[in-house]
């Protein structure tokens, strides 16, 4: 391989994971709705790309379940179901616990002064009401994990957590915090977490997500999302 076609590989994987980061925020936010046809030439426009980046961003979306193969016509938005949600809700508390348990066992000064750092970040973006607190709120929970010598099961732990929020985002104003106090809850995890109480912190992680589990579930079964 010459320098040019280097060069021009390397053009090209950019462009396929700027698209594959674009496309997988606009599918996670709820901006391409679910069930939603991707048609390559309205994606080129709307990301102001090629169309081979396009396509190569939808496959790998396909192996995070964010799109859907429509037989030989194309891509779609993954539907969304209750069942498809219950799923992923059982598989992220198993896969998690797993992950904070060890994270937790892995201890080091470095890796509390990580997750503190994360949720004081999370704290100030939400205090501001900035845009980019759910990014943050994903970073607090990932450096929960951080320290799990797993590099697969975070892999999969964070594909979960985006095929999770994925829900969240469709909720949208429906998902009404006012009747818990999801402060507290985050400093009750990471309280424990730092404290190297495995059982406590993983039980107030799991009832964390099953609480908002529990209203999403509601929401699907009356209809109101999907």
């Amino acid at each position: 391989m010459n320098r040019l076609d280097r060069v021009t590989d390397t053009a090209e994987g950019s462009a396929t994971n700027r698209a594959y980061r674009r496309l997988r925020e606009l599918i996670v936010a709820g901006d391409l709705k679910p069930g939603e046809k991707l048609k390559i030439d309205g994606l080129r426009k709307r990301l102001d790309t090629g169309a081979s980046p396009i396509r190569e961003a939808l496959s790998l979306l396909t192996s995070d379940h964010l799109v859907e193969r429509i037989d030989q016509r194309g891509f779609r938005a993954a539907e969304v179901s209750a069942a498809n949600f219950n799923e992923i809700l059982k598989l992220r508390c198993a896969l998690e616990d797993q992950a904070l348990r060890e994270s937790i066992a892995n201890y080091t000064e470095a890796w509390e002064e990580h997750v503190v750092l994360a949720h004081h970040r999370m704290l100030r973006a939400q205090n501001e009401k900035r845009d980019d607190f759910e990014l943050l709120h994903k970073a607090f929970h990932m450096a929960l994990l951080a320290n799990a010598n797993s590099p697969i099961l975070l892999k999969f732990c964070s594909q979960l957590y985006d095929l999770n929020i994925r829900y969240r985002f469709l909720a949208g104003r429906a998902l009404d915090y006012q009747q818990r106090d999801v402060r507290a809850e985050h400093a009750g995890i990471l309280a424990a977490a730092i404290a190297r109480d495995a059982d406590t912190a993983s039980e107030r992680l799991l009832n964390h997500y099953k609480l908002t589990g529990a209203f999403l579930s509601g929401l699907l079964g009356s209809g109101t999302l999907g």
